[in-house]
């Protein structure tokens, strides 16, 4: 037979008690603090829920503004490699006694589409609403903006940029930035054979798929993101 168990004195009894109210009092401090706990993990999950909302929101807002940024430069081009004499130039010569040329004392649009003309591109100061330059690096000529009273002239001289090939003069969309490097990006993609083609037109950015007629397809490219499954 088993030896019989001695039954516990009253002091071990209340050591037992004690322990009891204890341990007791340790669940009853774990269950607050795992309540406080889940309440905090519910405020951090509220917070990004709403900040993925904001960020929805900032995108939205930055998108309308490029959009309408882009808008405001819809009649432009962008004109490369001309180089260009400010009235500046002009005025220095003649307070020196210099003799001046035809186009020392024309104006920027002047030279602008006195250059054009000379290439065989059909212009007219006329539909010129303004041209101004942009600031320049490393000495190049600065690039000229150009604007158009009418986009239809704009994009009639967008189709005679082929006559420019090999002058290193360039012909193009004022892209906003984001725009810009977007048609970067669609350059680069094209040039590691990952799409067909990628053109600019009316200010958008086209990209043609790679594969059979019925993969080719053409798409409009508005957001860097949507690059990145090419």
């Amino acid at each position: 037979m088993p030896p019989l168990r001695k039954s516990p004195t009253l002091e071990e009894f209340e050591e037992i008690k004690l322990s009891l109210y204890s341990l007791c009092g340790d669940v009853t401090a774990v269950r607050v603090q795992q309540e406080q706990l889940l309440g905090i993990l519910e405020e951090v999950k509220q917070l990004r829920l709403l900040n993925v909302e904001k960020d929805q929101r900032i995108e939205v807002l930055e998108r309308r503004v490029d959009e309408l940024e882009q808008y405001s430069r819809v009649n432009d081009v962008v004109i490369t490699g001309i180089k260009i004499r400010p009235r500046s130039y002009a005025r220095a010569v003649a307070a020196v006694g210099g003799e001046l040329s035809d186009q020392d004392t024309q104006s920027m649009e002047q030279q602008v589409v006195s250059y054009l003309q000379s290439k065989g591109i059909e212009t007219d100061l006329e539909y010129i609403e303004a041209c101004h330059p942009l600031p320049t690096k490393n000495g190049r000529p600065p690039a000229v903006i150009m604007r158009f009273t009418n986009r239809k002239k704009k994009i009639a001289l967008l189709k005679q940029g082929r006559k420019l090939k090999g002058t290193n003069v360039f012909i193009n969309e004022h892209l906003t930035k984001k725009n810009a490097d977007i048609a970067r990006i669609a350059r680069q993609l094209r040039k590691q054979g990952k799409i067909q083609q990628t053109w600019v037109a009316n200010c958008k950015i086209f990209i043609k798929l790679n594969g059979t007629p019925e993969e080719a397809k053409v798409l409009v490219v508005k957001r860097i993101e949507d690059l990145d499954k090419y």
